[in-house]
């Protein structure tokens, strides 16, 4: 990790109060050293994706496929995620991987039940411009339209191409913690007919006042499932934030049976928690 993300990334969560078959060239089969912790059915793609508008940055994209991808001809669901450096790798994570490709092996094990799962990196110190949608008066941001629309136009194209994928948004989700629950809650309202599955943990959507009339705008959808996570040591409004976004939803027609708010009384704004209940968020979104 660089020092430049290290230091904004702490800043800012003391700040918030926690707060066919084969696969195609674009993959490397790059050999891990033995600090890294992701398992052999994690790749980083040799295709790094610069956003047009967003930033100078080029963005690394992990690809977790499951056990049985390569022995079997299915096409399988896929889960987008943001900050990828956090998801597979204690190498490469800021305080601790959320053990994805782990949890979902065991998952395979229990259930035979496999996912696709693409993780995009974020900008280190761009990272608040991706993962927001509207500026903030003292954190600046607001370039999320970019790169959510980056993600619909430019990526998923790609790994449905790359890829045996089911492609419809009811076998697509979007998912991501803090900043990244809100711009996983943002795309998903956006582009309901691209992602069908919502997975906003820790969302910060005290960032700014605008998500809740965007919200209201973007509420009537009939197919789309949203699962909300948010713990009471998390710091500043955050719970009573999450409780507003459930009652406006309901309030607005979005389908109570699609709707799951989870709050964990011990919950604080780290990775380990978003580890801890990653799998219950895919149960429910997949159930």
């Amino acid at each position: 990790m660089n020092k430049s993300f290290f230091i904004v990334s702490v800043l800012f969560l003391l700040t918030i109060g926690c707060k066919t078959s084969e696969v195609k060239k674009d993959v490397k089969t790059d050999v891990k050293n033995e600090k890294s912790t992701r398992t052999n059915n994690v790749q980083i793609l040799e295709k790094e994706f610069i956003i047009d508008g967003l930033n100078e940055k080029s963005h690394k994209v992990w690809v977790y496929l499951p056990p049985n991808y390569t022995t079997t001809s299915k096409r399988f669901p896929v889960i987008y995620m943001h900050d990828a450096q956090n998801l597979f790798d204690a190498e490469t994570s800021y305080a601790g991987e959320w053990n994805v490709d782990e949890t979902l092996n065991k998952y395979y094990q229990d259930s035979k039940k496999g996912f696709i799962v693409v993780g995009i990196e974020n900008g280190g110190d761009k990272r608040i411009e991706e993962y927001t949608p509207w500026p903030n008066k003292k954190y600046g941001g607001g370039k999320g339209a970019i790169y959510i629309d980056f993600l619909v136009n430019d990526l998923k194209p790609f790994i449905d191409k790359n890829y045996r994928t089911k492609s419809k948004a009811k076998h697509t989700a979007i998912i991501g913690s803090s900043l990244g629950g809100l711009i996983s809650f943002y795309g998903g309202f956006k582009y309901p007919d691209v992602f069908g599955k919502i997975g906003a943990l820790s969302t910060s959507f005290w960032f700014s006042n605008n998500i809740y009339a965007f919200a209201s705008r973007n509420s009537a959808v009939k197919n789309t499932k949203l699962y909300m996570l948010i713990g009471e040591k998390e710091g500043g409004s955050m719970v009573a934030d999450t409780e507003k976004m459930e009652k406006l939803l309901i309030e607005k027609g979005f389908p109570k049976d699609n709707l799951t708010t989870k709050i964990v009384s011990d919950g604080k704004h780290t990775e380990s928690f978003w580890r801890d209940e990653f799998l219950e968020t895919i149960l429910f979104l997949y159930n």
